[in-house]
């Protein structure tokens, strides 16, 4: 019986066996259906690894495909057919995943409406922003002044649209979702909102979801041992549920409160009751996600989605991608206010993305409203800031097989670098503006 050492990852790369990965992969699985039974994830990965090292011949190397094929044979040998069932499904939407990166050129969005993309693209062609090498001209030429304008302009009439079309459902609308996923923005257009909404004489008590986390020995792990924060399994929604249907009945309820230095929701609570102009607002990653609110009649929720949909192409007729607008976002303000290494930010990005991509986009067209937060102007700021960091990443991580992903991104943005003009003075960017958000020097608390 061979004691297995190493495994062939999908493109070929040999890297140490971690049985570990076998046990998180199981558990985010069994949660994904309710469950949160450790020990049992560890003892059926002890069986996988046995029987591994039983079918796998002295001197080779077994690959990833195999031992996924072994997880479903030993969980449902086992009786876990439901827990089986989301291992499969998971592992199908990583395999479209991968196939779609494969696949040649770009694919627009299916989950944006067209005639949102459209009205950006158009807005960005009569500023004449829609090219790296147009934006380069207004830097060059000394005009990006106006582009900031017009940019703040367009941002400020979304978020005003938005409230005009609340105001509109007064009485009807109770629970307000503004959802996006990570660095989207979500924090200063939440502000901004509540602005338009008070001239009316509504108020937007927020619901801060993070306090119903479970406690972190509950939680399922990423492939790298890491905890998940990014999943809505990791919430209690029964209890999200079970105080939102409270509160819309006029009932006081008891918010819990999750301290993260100990990883538990502790004992201290605290009192909330809906006062009749009062509208429950729940800003956050997973705000989209059916099942945190099921409770409520869909006819009593507002949903707002946002995100960077810059519509740029670089000098090789390829659009920015807007994950990578939101990653260069993250790092900055990660920086600027929780003192959080950058690098640890991109390694980290791939599995922000992921649940993204299963938690957030499939319900982009459920939504009331989307906002644009896009600033053309927001690139150049970057470069100046953070240029330096992408090139050395894509130089560290190129021949690192564990961390290709990194590398992947960090070398699109240094690409992407290389053609833009830096710009250092970030003074240009309003004291209002949602990329202050990031950068820092804002007007608004964070």
């Amino acid at each position: 019986m061979a004691k297995i050492t190493h495994v062939i990852k999908r493109n070929g790369a040999v890297v140490p066996f971690t049985p570990e990965r076998i046990t998180n992969a199981i558990y985010r699985a069994a949660v994904a259906v309710g469950g949160r039974d450790r020990q049992t994830a560890e003892e059926l990965s002890r069986q996988v690894v046995a029987l591994l090292e039983e079918m796998t011949p002295e001197g080779v190397f077994p690959n990833i495909e195999q031992i996924q094929d072994l997880v479903e044979k030993v969980l449902i040998e086992n009786g876990h057919a439901k827990v089986a069932k989301a291992y499969i499904l998971y592992r199908d939407e990583r395999a479209r995943q991968r196939e779609k990166r494969l696949e040649p050129g770009q694919r627009p969005s299916s989950n944006i409406p067209w005639a949102k993309l459209w009205s950006i693209l158009d807005w960005a062609c009569s500023h004449e922003v829609h090219t790296v090498k147009l934006l380069n001209e207004h830097i060059r030429q000394g005009r990006l002044n106006e582009i900031v304008t017009a940019a703040e302009a367009a941002y400020h009439e979304d978020v005003e649209n938005a409230a005009n079309l609340i105001l509109g459902r007064h009485g009807e609308v109770r629970l307000v979702f503004i959802a996006g996923p990570s660095s989207s923005g979500k924090t200063t257009t939440t502000i901004k909102l509540g602005e338009h909404l008070a001239k009316a004489g509504l108020r937007l008590v927020t619901l801060n979801v993070d306090n119903y986390f479970h406690d972190l020995e509950m939680h399922p792990k990423d492939e790298f041992g890491d905890y998940d924060f990014e999943t809505p399994q990791a919430l209690d929604l029964p209890l999200i549920n079970q105080h939102l249907t409270a509160l819309l009945n006029g009932q006081e309820v008891q918010l819990p409160y999750y301290d993260f230095k100990t990883g538990k929701r502790s004992e201290k609570t605290t009192p909330m009751k809906l006062e009749s102009n009062e509208i429950i607002l729940i800003d956050s990653l997973h705000g989209l996600y059916p099942e945190m609110t099921s409770s409520v009649p869909e006819e009593m929720k507002f949903k707002l989605y946002i995100e960077p949909l810059l519509q740029l192409k670089d000098n090789e007729g390829r659009y920015v991608r807007w994950t990578d607008i939101r990653l260069m976002r993250r790092m900055l303000r990660d920086a600027v206010h929780r003192a959080y290494d950058p690098t640890q930010t991109l390694l980290h990005w791939h599995y922000v993305r992921t649940s993204e991509l299963r938690n957030i986009i499939p319900y982009v067209n459920t939504v009331d409203t989307i906002i644009n937060s896009a600033m053309p102007y927001e690139l150049p700021l970057y470069k100046a800031k953070r240029g330096d960091d992408f090139a050395r990443w894509a130089e560290k991580y190129k021949d690192d097989p564990l961390h290709q992903d990194a590398y992947e991104r960090a070398e699109r943005v240094h690409q992407l670098f290389e053609e833009i003009d830096a710009v250092e003075d970030d003074s240009i960017v309003p004291e209002n503006s949602v990329i202050r958000e990031f950068i820092g020097g804002g007007i608004y608390k964070y």
